[in-house]
Order: structure tokens, then C-alpha cells, then sequence
């Protein structure tokens, strides 16, 4: 591989400003993690009725937050609007019951009456004296002592939640938590209690809470704080100049005429090497889990129309909802993983022009980690899910953390899983200590190239997973904390380093197929980082305006969540130029496999950029919009447009590398596939998300948070909720045709080269 290039003027400009950006959003969120370290809702060591009565103390808060995690209440319900929108928001629902049996308290106090049977004039007085009581109970004191009012109300919803918690309610779509028994339910009730009671007490010395008045809920005195609107105003301000400031560079210094020297290393078709011929078998998992997802999302979505059985048969009792929310939302981490842990692995040689040795070894033993690790994580979430598995839950069993629900044990399993796939990656870019010493000359003397790039965004996802794992051997006291570590994997995992990896692996790829030169997809891969670092990174706090954390992530999290949408419309530019060069080559060999990229370019810009960065990320609109079906809507487009049709087409880019130049190669079943997998998404935002997301928004602003995800709400929409079946069907269809198409091209990978023997030294001559 030729790394002896001229240099780039603007190259060399653009990646010293991508390693000191990339050190100021590191430190920026280092310093971020330190102020909500400081600032999160504080723990009282007890809570006292006015008779001196102990109501609650934080031991007990503190393990009911360990019964709410074992029974994974998060994939029924939502806390702070994390979690899942099928059932109730936990902080919302009980605020407002607080709310009501206080001012029922204070009226028979009072009047001698019950509140709805005061005049309007004394419901008014009876419901400022309610809020004040609410709005001043001081959690930062070591014993609070509660109004008379207010110690019924907590006593009154203890026992209610924790009847609630122990019983079954089918016709709500409700499996009691058979992890808990009676004191483990009681503490639980007092957890969300008190996690309801921080959405309401105001900081000390401010107007607010700790929640910045999340929820809406008008009747409690929650309404939107001055930060809420102005920040607003100030983001889509500064997103409009943004987009100026990047289209001027992106026109002025990376969209100039590309005539730099090409180096099309990947039109040449070469004898698979024996790590290539290995990750045949990962397309098959891929195929198998992607069918796994869509068959449980299926059975998942119908709970919403059909509560109480599937198609009249009750299957709640052996798989609950919430089980099956855990897979769904698993599943589709391993597929796109696997996809592109293969795709890395096959790339790798092309790249480097040599096999490095012990390489085929190395690929199959990353092949049964993961595997092993998904078996033994499903069996585990059921388990623990179930009441099976007691003292051990935390380990094997489910952390009850949306989309981080692996038990540790396995979480670390999977975490040693990305390791080796970068080291295997790391030896198939530089497979001898020549060619080390010199990529490592290359980037200590700043000379960083693409290849530096690619694996560096393969170890960048390797190390952002582990912060998922803090703290790492028990349970950490706070939601607050804990939220801001699961975001750490949720966003920043996402939106910083897939993103990482995607921006690298497609202009490699453009390059490899000599769309466009060395100078351009390197200037563009540097452009497009210093975005996705911004947006990727400090952005992230835009998921922690109303759990608990420092007022600084509201104008942080605002300012820099629009910066993602920054790097999706260069996408999508990109995305649109190199469809006009595909167009003016006679033959291309690769159709297929980019008809999928620029797919996931769209989808990317949609769905991470319309439907999220764009509009759901302004504080004032999340302030209503957040734990409604509006998300719903923003994570499927997003996560399965952006990312699973790139995992997609990085899968069909290397199985046509494998077929060579086979004139059996058809791209008509996975262009069916592409185009009924859009045509799904499209049936999902039409006859499901929108049609249920909008009339939820505006039900939020008229009734707050907690009607809107009552289900007095949802029976509203239940003929909206079985219009989600078009859409999977069609999805499910688009998938079953691409696991067809695998299977029948996979041949090359198994029998091609039989009786041949695969050299594990130079077998590809290239130019890099």
C-alpha cells in the first residue's frame, strides 16, 4: 500500500481542527458529567409524616430503584419519558395523583368538602395551597417532613402502586413483576414516588425543578421555564447559520473539481482471502436476527391494539410485553453490528493488499462470542424478567435499563466483542510490523490518512460501549446518574460513533470504486467528523433536559443537538453527486450495494435530521413532544433507515466482491428487498406514527403528560394502532426476500475455492 502521497493543504487544516474540536467536546462533556455528578436530585436520609412517623427512608428508595430495574418496568412505562411509550409515564402518572389526593386532603381540611364539590373560587385557592405544598417540599434537606396532606397522599399511593405492581392486569397489557414480593414492591413504590416528587420540589433558590417543570402538567404548577423558550429562539438561530457556514466550506473547499489521481482498489476481483471467506457465516445471522426483530416488533406492536391476547390467544402470561420489548430492541444492536464487524473484517485486506496471519482464527472465535453472548443474554432477560434468577439478577439476569437491558455479565462479554473485532481489524490494516511502523510514523507525525480514520472509528466503538458499564459492579443510586450513563451508549454510541464509522466506511468505499479521489474522500471524511464530534458529542445533552441533571445541558444540548442535522445534509449532497457519477459510468459493479447507501443517506437525513436534530431536539417542542409516539417515529426511521440500510448494503458490497466476475449476479431480489423496506417504513410513519403522534402532541397540550399516556388516551387510537399491520407486512416481506439472496449468494464464501489452497501471505496488489 503506497502511502507516500502529497500532501493537503486543506486536509492538514481540517484534521488538526478535528483533534482540537474533538478535545473540547470531550472536555466540555468531562466537565458536564462533573456539574450532574453535583447537581442531581438529592437523596433524603428519611421522609416523616408531621406525627414523626418514618413514611419512607433512602434505603428504601434507593433498593426499590434496584426492584424497578429487576422488574424491568422501564420497557412497560417510561421514567422522565425514558422507556417505553406502551404503558404510562411512572413520574407523570403518579405526580398527578399526588397532585389530586393533596388538594382532596386540603379541601376536606379547609371546607369539609371533597374538592370537586368546591365552588371555583375555593378549588382555586385549594389548588395554589396544593402546588405550594408540592412545589416547596425541599429534598435537600437529610429529613423532610411532610404536610399532613401531602404524608396521606405518599401513604395513600404506596399501597396502590404496590398492589398494582403484585397483580396481573391483562386488559391494560400489564404482567405483574414477578421479581418482586410484597416489601420489594413497597420500595419500589417509593421510589417513583420520590422520582415523581423531584419533578415538582423546586431546586433550592430557584423557580423550577430539578426536572426543569417536566412534565406538563399544568395542575401541579409544571409549566415551561424561561430557559425553555429562549434557548429555543437561540438554537434555530444559530442552526440557520450553521447551515450557511457549512455549505459556504463545503462548496468553497471540499466540492471542487475532483481531479486527483483515482485508486480504484476495489474494482479488481481477487481470490478471497481465508479471514474474507469466513464472515460468509455472519451474513447468515445477520439475515436470521433481522427476521427475529420484525417477528417479535410484530407481536410487540399488536399489544397496542390487542391488550389482552394475540389474535385472541394470551400470551402475555409466558411472554410479557416487556420481554419482548428488550428483544426487539436488542436485536437490531447485534445485526448491525455483526454487519458491520463483517464488513470491517472484509475490508481489511483489500485495503492493506495482505493477509495478515492467523487471521481465519481470530474471525471465528469473534463469531461465537457474540453468539454465545445473545443466547445467553435473551435466556437471561427472561429469566430475570420472570422472577428466576435472584441475587444474580444484576449479572445474568436484565439491568431493566432501556436498550442497555444485558446483564453485566454479558455487557462485558459483548464489550471484549468489540475489542477483538478492532484488533482483528487493527492487524488486517497493517498486517506486518513494516507496514505498522509506518501507518504509526504517518499519524505521530500528523500525516493521518483514511485507513487511520476507519479504525480508529472501529476502536472509538469499542470504547464509548464500556461508559454503558458505570458503575460496574452494582447498582448506582440515582436515576439521574444512571440515565446519564445509559445515554452515554444510547446517543453518544449512535450518534457519534456509528456515525463515525458510517462517514468512513462510505467514503472508502467511493474512493475504492474510484467515484471520487483519495484528496476529496479524505477532506470530506474530516469535514463531516468535526460535525458529528460537535453534534455526536456535546449534543447529547439534549436527552438530559428533564432527568434531574444541571441546567447547563438545556442551552448545550440545544445549540449543539442541531448540529447534527449539519453533517446528515452533507450526506445527502454527497449522496446525490455520487449518484450522478454512478450514472455516467457505463457499467457499474456495485449498483446494488449503493442503491442501499444512498438509501440509508436519505433515511439518515429524515429520520435523524427531520424527525429528530431538527425539530424534536428545540427545548420547547421536547418539553411537549418528549415520551410521546413522535419518538417512535424518529428511532425507527432513524436507527433502521440510517444504519441498517448501510449495514445492509456494506453486506451486498461484499458479497458482489465475492461473486467476482460470475455473470449470475442479479440485483433484482435485494432491489425488492430495498424498495418494500422503505415502502414499510413510509406505511409506518403514515398510518401509524403520524396519525397517532400528532393527536397525542396536542393532547399533551391540553391534558399534560399523564393523560396523554394514559390509556383513556390510547383507546382513542386503536384504529390507528392496527394500521401498523400494512407496514409490517410489507417490512417483513422486503426481509424474507433479502435472507433469500443472501443464502443464494453466499456460495462463493463456502464453496468457490474448494480443494484450493488459500495463501495467507500477498494475495491482493493494490495501491492504497
Amino acid at each position: 500500500m503506497n502511502t507516500n502521497l502529497a500532501t493537503d493543504r486543506i486536509s492538514d487544516v481540517l484534521k488538526w481542527a478535528l483533534l482540537i474540536i474533538a478535545i473540547v467536546c470531550f472536555i466540555a462533556v468531562g466537565l458536564g458529567t462533573y456539574q450532574t455528578y453535583q447537581l442531581a436530585p438529592p437523596l433524603p436520609q428519611q421522609f416523616l409524616a408531621p406525627s414523626g412517623q418514618v413514611i419512607m427512608t433512602q434505603e428504601d428508595i434507593v433498593a426499590g430503584k434496584a426492584g424497578f430495574q429487576r422488574a424491568d418496568l422501564m420497557d412497560y412505562g417510561s421514567l422522565y419519558g425514558m422507556g417505553s411509550y406502551f404503558g404510562e409515564d411512572y413520574t407523570a402518572n403518579y405526580l398527578v395523583q399526588l397532585g389530586h389526593i393533596t388538594e382532596d386532603e386540603i379541601a376536606e381540611q379547609q371546607f369539609k368538602q371533597p374538592f370537586a364539590k368546591l365552588s371555583e373560587g375555593n378549588q382555586y385557592l385549594v389548588r395554589q395551597a396544593m402546588q405550594h405544598t408540592l412545589q416547596q417540599t425541599d429534598l435537600s434537606q437529610q429529613t423532610v417532613t411532610l404536610s399532613p396532606p401531602m404524608a396521606k397522599a405518599v401513604q395513600q399511593l404506596q399501597t396502590e402502586i404496590t398492589q398494582s405492581l403484585l397483580n396481573h392486569d391483562f386488559n391494560a397489557g400489564w404482567t405483574k413483576a414477578y421479581s418482586l414480593d410484597n416489601q420489594t414492591a413497597l420500595q419500589t413504590a417509593d421510589f417513583l414516588i420520590y422520582s415523581s416528587l423531584t419533578t415538582v420540589a423546586h431546586r433550592p433558590g430557584k423557580d423550577f425543578s430539578y426536572t426543569n417543570n417536566w412534565p406538563y402538567e399544568p395542575s401541579v404548577g409544571n409549566t415551561p421555564t424561561a430557559n425553555t423558550f429562549y434557548w429555543t429562539w437561540i438554537s434555530f438561530c444559530f442552526v440557520f447559520f450553521g447551515f450557511g457556514a457549512v455549505l459556504y466550506i463545503y462548496h468553497r473547499y471540499l466540492s471542487e473539481l475532483d481531479d486527483a489521481p483515482r485508486t480504484p482498489v476495489l474494482l479488481g476481483f481477487k481470490s478471497l482471502t481465508m479471514s474474507q471467506r469466513k464472515v460468509g457465516k455472519y451474513f447468515i445471522i445477520v439475515a436470521l436476527v433481522l427476521l427475529a426483530q420484525i417477528g417479535v416488533g410484530s407481536i410487540m406492536a399488536h399489544y397496542y391494539s390487542e391488550r389482552a391476547g394475540f389474535y385472541g390467544i394470551r400470551i402475555d402470561a409466558f411472554l410479557p410485553f416487556n420481554f419482548l420489548r428488550d428483544v426487539h430492541t436488542q436485536t437490531p444492536i447485534v445485526w448491525i453490528g455483526l454487519s458491520w464487524i463483517s464488513a470491517a473484517i472484509f475490508l481489511a485486506p483489500i485495503i492493506s493488499g495482505k493477509e495478515a496471519k492467523g487471521q481465519g482464527f481470530l474471525v471465528d472465535l469473534l463469531f461465537w462470542v457474540p453468539l454465545f453472548i445473545v443466547a445467553g443474554a435473551i435466556i437471561g432477560d427472561y429469566a430475570g424478567i420472570m422472577g428466576w434468577v435472584n441475587n444474580a439478577w444484576f449479572w445474568v439476569g436484565n439491568q431493566g435499563l432501556s436498550y442497555i437491558q444485558l446483564g453485566r455479565l454479558w455487557q462485558i462479554g459483548f464489550c471484549v466483542g468489540l475489542f477483538l473485532w478492532s484488533f482483528i481489524v487493527f492487524r488486517g490494516m497493517w498486517p506486518t510490523w513494516d507496514r505498522l511502523k509506518v501507518a504509526t510514523r504517518e499519524f505521530w507525525t500528523g500525516r493521518i490518512r483514511l485507513e487511520h480514520l476507519f479504525w480508529a472509528s472501529t476502536i472509538n466503538v469499542a470504547v464509548l460501549y464500556c461508559f454503558g458499564m458505570i458503575p460496574l459492579t452494582g447498582i448506582e443510586k440515582s436515576f439521574t446518574i444512571t440515565d446519564f450513563w445509559r445515554w452515554w451508549v444510547v446517543h453518544l454510541w449512535v450518534e457519534q460513533s456509528f456515525e463515525f464509522f458510517a462517514a468512513c466506511s462510505t467514503a472508502y468505499l467511493l474512493m475504492g470504486v474510484g467515484l471520487v479521489s483519495r484528496r476529496l474522500a479524505e477532506r470530506t471524511v474530516f469535514f463531516e467528523t468535526i460535525l458529528i464530534f460537535l453534534g455526536g458529542v456535546i449534543g447529547t445533552g439534549h436527552h438530559w433536559y428533564w432527568t434531574g441533571g444541571p441546567n447547563m445541558w438545556v442551552p448545550l444540548g440545544t445549540m449543539f443537538s442541531f448540529i447534527e442535522v449539519l453533517p446528515l445534509v452533507l450526506l445527502i449532497i454527497d449522496a446525490i453527486e455520487e449518484r450522478q457519477l454512478i450514472k455516467k459510468q457505463s457499467v457499474f459493479t456495485y449498483n446494488l450495494a449503493y442503491l442501499y447507501i444512498l438509501g440509508a443517506a436519505f433515511w439518515n437525513f429524515i429520520g435523524a435530521g427531520v424527525f429528530g436534530g431538527g425539530t424534536l431536539n428545540a427545548p420547547l417542542i421536547n418539553y411537549y413532544e418528549h415520551g410521546t409516539f413522535l419518538s417512535l417515529n424518529h428511532a425507527h426511521t432513524a436507527l433502521f433507515g440510517a444504519f441498517g440500510l448501510l449495514a445492509l448494503g456494506l453486506i451486498y458490497f461484499c458479497l458482489r466482491y465475492a461473486a467476482g466476475e460470475r455473470a449470475s449476479w442479479s440485483d433484482k431480489l435485494g432491489m425488492w428487498a430495498f424498495w418494500l423496506y422503505n415502502a414499510g417504513v413510509v406505511l409506518w410513519i403514515v398510518l401509524n406514527f403520524f396519525p397517532i403522534g400528532w393527536p397525542q402532541l396536542m393532547d399533551v397540550y391540553e391534558h399534560g403528560v399523564a393523560h396523554a399516556r394514559s390509556l383513556e388516551f390510547y383507546n382513542t387510537t386503536i384504529i390507528w394502532q392496527w394500521l401498523r399491520l400494512p407496514g409490517d407486512v410489507v417490512f417483513a416481506i422486503g426481509a424474507l426476500l433479502m435472507a433469500y439472496d443472501f443464502i443464494n449468494k453466499l456460495q462463493p464464501f463456502f464453496t468457490r475455492w474448494v480443494g484450493v489452497k488459500v495463501v495467507e501471505e500477498e494475495v491482493i496488489s493494490v495501491e492504497g
